[in-house]
């Protein structure tokens, strides 16, 4: 009858029958191998994960298969732990065989480390991203033009690899693109997917550049399939936006002393000094009015924030006749004495290197 339970009822309604215990610790090899197969249990998600994994579980059942070797003298441990190691070594050389194909060249997977990886965006999504670009990497060289003012049509969203990109409206210098910025942000926001329209900018590369670009239509039908990949891109775009308002509205105080509040593009005209500064404001203030749009309300005055005072002793500011002090009384000479200021450096093109 006692022979006849089966390992269930062995365990819940008697005792282990073992002839005696064994009160000496198991060898090193079988400790290794709890802490690895321990570690390994504790792996991530994901490719990497998975290969984190099975790294350790392979060095688990090694270890196990030495402690069965060298301490238990069991050869059922002994093969069964070989054979699981065998298969975990195949699983990570088809993971990594996965990992080499899904790479699409040094640009792509430096750009996907940068940019999209920070904000957990996972592999597959950034496949289909690569894919509507068409896995292309194109090139600029030095003094070739991207875009040409009110000739090139806006037909594509590129975003810059390397390199460095100068806009400039008229002639006029308004600032530079940099690495894993987008080339023409502004003009892919300005309009909607049936307009059509044209560089209202110059963009000049000034060193070689590379770049990726994404058909207009194509990336279009992307965004409206893929609503995750749609408030990426709107995200990754507003960002880059405001990093090139506030790149020329930084220009312009260094240059003048005056910070423009880049949320009221139509107080440019009111926040103007009234001194001789002005005849130096002129040339610019057309660029920047072509560049942001225009509110015909009319708006109430405001005065800029003021830069703390640099120590030392100077000269009492002349009085405006008002209380405190608005834009019109900021001059030049206030802000020679800040580290690192405009003052500082022998031309505008020195100062934005």
């Amino acid at each position: 009858m006692h022979g006849n339970r089966t390992v269930l009822e062995q365990l819940l309604y008697s005792s282990p029958e073992c002839d005696g215990w064994h009160h000496s610790v198991e060898g090193a090899f079988y400790h290794l191998a709890s802490l690895a197969l321990l570690l390994g249990f504790m792996g991530g998600s994901g490719v990497f994960g998975c290969i984190y994994i099975f790294a350790l579980l392979v060095i688990g059942f090694l270890c196990n298969a030495l402690w069965g070797w060298l301490s238990a003298c069991g050869v059922d441990i002994l093969i069964w732990n070989i054979v699981l190691a065998a298969i975990s070594l195949a699983q990570i050389a088809h993971l990594s065989y996965q990992l080499r194909k899904e790479s699409y060249g040094t640009e792509y997977d430096t750009l996907y480390r940068t940019v999209y990886q920070p904000l957990q965006v996972p592999l597959e999504v950034f496949k289909e991203i690569a894919h509507c670009s068409g896995m292309e990497v194109l090139s600029l060289n030095a003094d070739q033009s991207y875009a040409l003012e009110g000739k090139t049509p806006i037909d594509r969203l590129s975003l810059l690899l390397s390199g460095r990109v100068k806009v400039s409206l008229d002639g006029q210098f308004l600032h530079y693109i940099f690495p894993y910025q987008f080339l023409d942000s502004p003009e892919w926001e300005s309009l909607h997917p049936s307009e059509d329209g044209s560089f209202q900018v110059t963009l000049t590369a000034e060193t070689d550049c590379t770049f990726i670009s994404w058909p207009r239509k194509k990336l279009y039908l992307l965004l409206a399939k893929e609503k995750y990949i749609s408030r990426l891109f709107s995200v990754l775009l507003g960002l880059d936006i405001s990093q090139k308002l506030y790149a020329l509205n930084d220009k312009l105080f260094a240059k003048f002393g005056l910070r423009f509040d880049i949320r009221l593009p139509s107080l440019y005209h009111v926040l103007g000094p009234c001194s001789d500064t002005a005849e130096d404001i002129g040339p610019l203030e057309e660029p920047l009015a072509a560049l942001l749009p225009q509110d015909p309300t009319p708006l109430h005055k405001v005065a800029p924030p003021l830069p703390h005072q640099a120590l030392g002793t100077r000269d009492p500011r002349p009085e405006s006749g008002i209380l405190g002090e608005d834009s019109t009384s900021l001059i030049l000479e206030d802000f020679a004495e800040l580290p690192g200021s405009y003052m500082d450096y022998v031309s505008e093109g020195e100062y934005l290197k």
